[in-house]
């Protein structure tokens, strides 16, 4: 017999981390209490699923993500959570998987707090209660969201707010504000002072390397702060790296914050705002840099600025990558277009540092690689379509069955209405259709999807068909082609390639 699953989600926001009553160990007592009370928890499976530090404004948590996955899956069969605000504080979301989702996967959802069990309220939302107590998290989050940033924002005109991150050449002195480190700082100027010559940010990054100086993503890691993977970086800056620091205000005293905009309350997504609406103050920290020296930066340095330029548009846009080091190879567009890895013009010894590969003869390459693997493919897979006669016969028998059983109970309520059959008559033979229909249910749901999944193949093999006759008939490369069937083409010093497929399934 399958094991009843139940699943506690908890979630602890920030700002949550002020009341001792949303921390996570009371929601932990809370849930396994209201669960041990449970007739169903006897030998029941318990699972917990735990959001730390996430916002509940949107779904983008991994646990609960993991949560609904599981519940698409029919592997859960009841959810425990302490309040709605644990599950969600968006009232449309979170009214969709609550009204919508869980009841298509016959999922229980149980809040503690708002005395809300979905089995108590089959065929209806909750009423006007429920609603409302979505619509007031909702408002407590935009709220708490409205004030957070209140605040924040008078911190900065007041120039007290600052990041927790420092900008490479400065680090946190003892009382929480920045201060030169004198490690990295040595570094910047020398940087500032390389371009005050006139050289460009290339010239300067092979410098760099030339003297051994670690990127400042290195450095961090090296220092206990890895915020990203630097395995591919070895000791090679970026033009990109040079570029931002050289424009950075910051070097030379001025605080600046404020520059982003996030989109939508509890999103990761921002826009860059209009610089006068920045937070620029002066004088904040001890500058790096002198003054005079950075705008003497800022006037040597090229910018270039092309607004009308037309975007090229290229076969293999994008998806051409160093075999070696796995950065994207550059394109040069010249009389005769080819690729070489930026990443390692630096480094001289490197063995990406020789790759010039033909833009046209490497489009060639990739069109012959296609047809050569379609060679092999069609003697393999016959053309053919799957038949779905006898699901969709199958389907309609169980349809007539389930209207039938409910005619035939709907039949047995009247005449317990006409007083004709006894209470205990019509509890016991309404049991029997119901059950018979629990029965046509499940066996009508599987053969639904019995047929939706013959549906999909059909189309995955028409797919199929449809990329083969496009390889076929092809005479060039073309992007449609590209952005349909490649995901990377790697590039060796040997002039060998290696093609990644997004169709995953469609050369095996």
């Amino acid at each position: 017999m399958q094991k009843y699953v139940i699943a506690l989600y908890i979630r602890l926001s920030l700002e949550d981390y002020k009341y001792d009553s949303m921390s996570i160990e009371n929601q932990h007592l809370v849930l396994n209490e209201f669960v041990s009370s449970m007739l169903e928890s006897t030998d029941a499976e318990v699972l917990e699923f735990i959001d730390n530090g996430y916002s509940g404004t949107n779904f983008e948590r991994p646990k609960v993500q993991e949560l609904i996955e599981l519940v698409r899956a029919n592997q859960i069969d009841c959810i425990i959570v302490k309040d709605f605000s644990r599950f969600g504080r968006n009232s449309i979301e979170t009214g969709y998987f609550i009204e919508r989702v869980f009841p298509l996967f016959h999922t229980r959802f149980i809040s503690i707090n708002d005395d809300f069990d979905s089995d108590q309220h089959k065929g209806d939302t909750g009423g006007m209660d429920v609603a409302f107590k979505y619509l007031i998290s909702e408002y407590y989050s935009r709220d708490m969201s409205m004030k957070t940033k209140s605040a924040k924002y008078a911190k900065m005109q007041r120039g007290e707010y600052q990041s927790k991150i420092c900008p490479y050449g400065y680090r946190k002195s003892a009382d929480g504000r920045m201060e030169p480190n004198p490690e990295t700082a040595v570094v910047v100027q020398l940087i500032f002072q390389l371009a005050a010559t006139g050289i460009g940010a290339a010239a300067i990054t092979r410098e760099l390397f030339k003297r051994g100086i670690p990127t400042p993503g290195e450095y961090k890691a090296a220092h206990g702060q890895q915020y990203h993977d630097v395995s591919r970086s070895r000791g090679r800056w970026s033009s990109s790296t040079v570029l931002r620091i050289l424009e950075d205000e910051r070097y030379i005293g001025s605080y600046v914050i404020g520059r982003r905009a996030v989109i939508e309350v509890g999103g990761t997504r921002s826009r860059m705002k209009d610089r006068d609406k920045w937070f620029i103050i002066p004088d904040h920290h001890p500058a790096i840099i002198e003054k005079e020296l950075f705008e003497k930066v800022q006037a040597v340095q090229r910018r270039f600025s092309l607004p009308a330029r037309k975007a090229r548009a290229y076969p293999l846009k994008g998806k051409v990558y160093c075999g070696c080091c796995d950065h994207a190879l550059s394109r040069i567009a010249q009389k005769k277009p080819f690729y070489m890895c930026r990443h390692s013009t630096a480094d001289a010894n490197s063995r990406c540092h020789t790759i010039r590969a033909d833009a046209a003869g490497l489009e060639e390459a990739v069109l012959i690689t296609l047809k050569k693997q379609l060679e092999i493919l069609l003697p393999a897979h016959e053309d053919g379509t799957l038949h779905l006669d006898a699901t969709a016969a199958k389907c309609s028998e169980y349809e007539k069955q389930l209207e039938d059983l409910r005619d035939q109970k709907q039949a047995l309520f009247e005449r317990y209405l006409l007083g004709q059959i006894e209470l205990d008559a019509y509890k016991s033979e309404k049991a029997v259709y119901d059950a018979e229909i629990r029965k046509v249910k499940n066996a009508y749901a599987a053969v639904t999807a019995q047929a939706k999944l013959k549906r999909e193949e059909q189309v995955r093999q028409s797919n199929r068909q449809e990329i083969v006759h496009s390889i076929a008939e092809a005479d060039v490369l073309t992007s449609e082609l590209t952005d349909l069937l490649i995901e990377k083409v790697y590039v060796f010093p040997d002039n060998r390639i290696e093609i990644v497929y997004k169709v995953h399934d469609l050369f095996e």
